[in-house]
């Protein structure tokens, strides 16, 4: 498996724990390909991403990320989008994100579940 070492329980995957904003659009035993949107206003529920991949920015808000405890963990008005609109992101643990800006948050993540 790629990835965590950390397993986090399986009611706290994405597609499972926050189903309103984690869309699957593809699943096989190498990758699993998500569509992520976040309206502004609203917060996911608390979620892991088990997996690291590659995200692909559809449209920018600002956000909030935060830990199951409501730590903030980033801010996005400290981070520069990436101009390619694509970035690598390692698996990530339980954690919440708030759309604080004024666009949709529309990414599509292909996360590597194994490597061949």
């Amino acid at each position: 498996m790629t990835g965590t070492d950390e397993i986090w329980p399986e009611e706290l995957d994405a597609v499972i724990a926050s189903s309103k904003h984690h869309k699957l659009l593809f699943e096989n035993e190498f990758v699993r390909v998500l569509e992520v949107r976040i309206l502004p206003g609203e917060t996911t529920d608390v979620h892991t991403h088990q997996w690291p991949g590659t995200v692909y920015i559809k449209s920018w808000s600002d956000f909030v990320r935060r830990d199951d405890k409501g730590n903030i963990l980033l801010e996005s008005k400290n981070v520069i989008v990436p101009e390619s609109k694509a970035y690598w992101v390692e698996s990530l643990g339980p954690h919440s994100l708030e759309n604080i800006g004024e666009n949709e948050i529309c990414n599509i993540c292909v996360e590597v579940k194994k490597t061949v």
